[in-house]
């Protein structure tokens, strides 16, 4: 009987093999991406799927071709918030055909995927204290399988909305190098700021673009603000959402805000950061 040690490479099962050449589909499949775009905020409760949901229907309205991975694959919200939970999808020869929104926003999401709302996934190790890292493990195989066989098409823009925890950007930016940046969401409180600047940190470590703070639910607390913790960062601030309830409601409706109420001043507020957003993207690019 072999023993570990006298196994040569990985056992015949060619895994290095198999992630290459999955590697390898992903960069072509993103070939026609113009921009991806990670949102970031390392504490729960900020309202940063929300923020995503909207940023991509105020580009995709503006004309933009848009497309969003929900990257949290225990809590996906973007298939509801963008109104195309329940989609079935579509396998054909160029992969999966992602789900769009009315405004044509292409979505992927765990959530469009599991046909049980109360099951959560479970990473199983074959040790407890082996648990965290095949998770990660496991994480990043997932999202690099979303990656790879989502036949996202042409699009000028790629949102990917992370989970709370300053580890998951380290994850992405292992799967995709060539990522245009990072937007950081934080809301006006000093609990907030102090979780919300490590996600900073860690972007500025890996030497991945932050392309600026915006401070969601402005007005609701007292509190550090994200003006002053981007100032604190070194990193642009891009704007202030308002705090408003029927933002909330918007996404429960699968409504995104922007749309549905443009001249509401949370509305407003988010498409004149997601005008700046494109503008920084397009200087980038030239």
């Amino acid at each position: 009987m072999k023993r570990y040690r006298d196994i040569a490479g990985d056992g015949g099962s060619n895994i290095v093999g198999q992630v290459e050449a999955q590697q390898a589909r992903l960069t072509t499949r993103l070939r026609d991406v113009r921009a991806i775009v990670a949102v970031v905020s390392g504490k729960g409760g900020v309202g940063k799927s929300s923020v995503t949901a909207n940023l991509a229907a105020a580009c995709a309205h503006a004309g933009e071709r848009v497309g969003v991975l929900d990257a949290d694959l225990n809590g996906p919200t973007m298939a509801k918030m963008l109104g195309v939970r329940g989609t079935p999808l579509v396998v054909g020869a160029g992969g999966v055909t992602p789900p769009a929104s009315a405004l044509g926003i292409r979505v992927m999401s765990m959530d469009l995927l599991l046909a049980d709302d109360a099951t959560p996934l479970a990473w199983q190790a074959p040790s407890q204290a082996e648990a965290h890292t095949w998770r990660g493990a496991m994480e990043a195989n997932a999202l690099r399988e979303f990656l790879a066989d989502t036949d996202w098409g042409t699009l000028d823009l790629l949102l990917v909305d992370l989970p709370p925890g300053t580890d998951r950007l380290a994850t992405v930016l292992g799967l995709l190098p060539a990522l245009s940046g990072t937007i950081v969401v934080t809301i006006p409180s000093d609990v907030s700021s102090l979780v919300v600047r490590k996600s900073i940190t860690v972007a500025q470590q890996a030497s991945a673009a932050v392309l600026g703070v915006i401070e969601n639910m402005a007005g609701l607390f007292p509190g550090a603000g994200g003006e002053r913790l981007a100032a604190d960062s070194g990193v642009p601030f891009l704007g202030r959402v308002p705090f408003d309830p029927a933002l909330a409601a918007a996404a429960d409706r699968g409504e995104p805000y922007v749309t549905g109420s443009p001249e509401a001043p949370a509305a407003r507020a988010l498409t004149a950061i997601a005008a700046g957003l494109r503008d920084t993207l397009a200087a980038a690019r030239s």
